[in-house]
Formats: structure tokens, C-alpha cells, sequence
């Protein structure tokens, strides 16, 4: 039983008890009844437009989703922390763009390479790598 048959249930026992409407007692137990109605009325509002926005969201998430596969690829990553297990093994380096701040997950490959654009702004960000701060240097050389 939802808030507004519990309310609609109060007021027809109100009703079948025959109490008597002259009473300013009975008066207040009659508002009070349909402030209650009304409140039951807005939470099931609420509840609604909570499910609807909840919809909306999953919605909106697997479209993102969509788009992030398109853009870039499915075994791409947006953070360090990435779940791909293919990517477990691999170190992975921040670094964030002097232009925009948009901070960039990097492999070490990557840092070899030397530079890279940035895909929000598209600035040529380049690296000087010190051999020490990477493994094996000798194997990548």
C-alpha cells in the first residue's frame, strides 16, 4: 500500500466512524487528514520525477559511452585507473597540459616518443625523459 491509499484508507475510516463535524476537535483531524493528502501527493510527484531524471541518466550515461567508444576506441581508458585488463601490466604517467590543465594518461612508450598533442586542445606537448624514472631504458632504446 502506497502513502496515498494509506491516506485515502485514514479518511474513509474518519468517515465511517460518523464523527460528528461540529466539533473544532473533528475540524483538525479533517485538515490534518488532507494535509497528509497532500502530502502524499507531492512525494508521489517526487518519486516520479526522480525516476524519470534516474531514465534520463542511464540514458544519457550509455550515450556517452557510445560516444567515448567512437572517439576512442574500446580499449581505451579517461584515467589511470582503468578497469582494461590488457593494461594492467603497463605504468602509466600524468601529465597536464600548461594551455588547458586537461590532465593526460600517458604510457611509457609515449614518454619515449617524445611528444604528443593534446586531445582536448590540441597543443604539441613535448618530453625530455630521464632514463632513471623509467624502467628498463636500455630495452626501449
Amino acid at each position: 500500500m502506497n502513502l496515498t491509499e494509506k491516506v485515502a484508507y485514514i479518511k474513509g475510516l474518519m468517515e465511517g466512524m460518523k464523527l460528528d463535524e461540529s466539533k473544532d476537535e473533528i475540524k483538525v483531524l479533517h485538515a490534518m487528514a488532507d494535509l497528509l493528502e497532500d502530502l502524499a501527493l507531492t512525494v508521489s510527484d517526487l518519486e516520479d520525477s526522480c525516476d524519470e531524471a534516474a531514465e534520463l541518466i542511464d540514458v544519457l550515461d550509455e550515450d556517452l559511452g557510445n560516444v567515448e567508444e567512437m572517439l576512442y576506441g574500446e580499449d581505451a581508458c579517461d584515467c589511470c585507473d582503468c578497469d582494461n585488463d590488457s593494461l594492467d601490466d603497463e605504468d602509466f604517467f600524468e601529465v597536464s597540459c600548461p594551455t588547458c590543465g586537461e590532465t593526460i594518461c600517458l604510457t611509457e612508450d609515449t614518454l619515449y616518443e617524445g611528444k604528443i598533442s593534446c586531445p582536448k586542445c590540441g597543443e604539441k606537448l613535448e618530453f625530455d625523459i630521464d632514463d632513471e624514472f623509467l624502467d628498463d631504458p636500455d630495452e626501449k632504446k
